[in-house]
């Protein structure tokens, strides 16, 4: 029963995937088909970041009770650490946005490719 799942899976994802593969003709929709997704990685990295960091903190939490109730054990450097790495991982996609902005203009787009031709 799971080999027939399998297989009918794989079958599916073959004619997914030549369906997928028939939209793009050529090296132009190619790059702006990459260029579209680019916006998308970057919300998906903003996301992870907010979320790491927000379990870091939660476990910058965790473990300063974990000291208080055994501090022989848990060495206060580990909170510590765990709140400043959930810190940065929280501050990250405003401090990447702000450099963005300084470096390269507030107009500037994600991956945008200019000054060619397609063929």
């Amino acid at each position: 029963m799971k080999k027939v799942i399998l297989a009918l899976l794989a079958i599916g994802c073959l004619v997914t995937g030549t369906a997928a593969l028939a939209a793009i003709s050529g090296v132009g929709s190619v790059a702006a088909q990459v260029t579209s997704n680019v916006a998308n990685i970057a919300r998906l990295i903003t996301a992870a970041s907010y979320v790491a960091g927000m379990a870091f903190a939660v476990g910058a939490i965790v473990k300063f009770k974990a000291h208080k109730d055994n501090p022989t054990q848990i060495p206060i450097g580990t909170p510590i650490a765990y709140l400043f790495v959930g810190a940065a991982l929280l501050f990250a996609p405003s401090v990447f946005k702000v450099g963005g902005a300084t470096l390269f203009g507030g107009s500037g787009t994600a991956g945008s490719v200019s000054g060619i031709t397609s063929f």
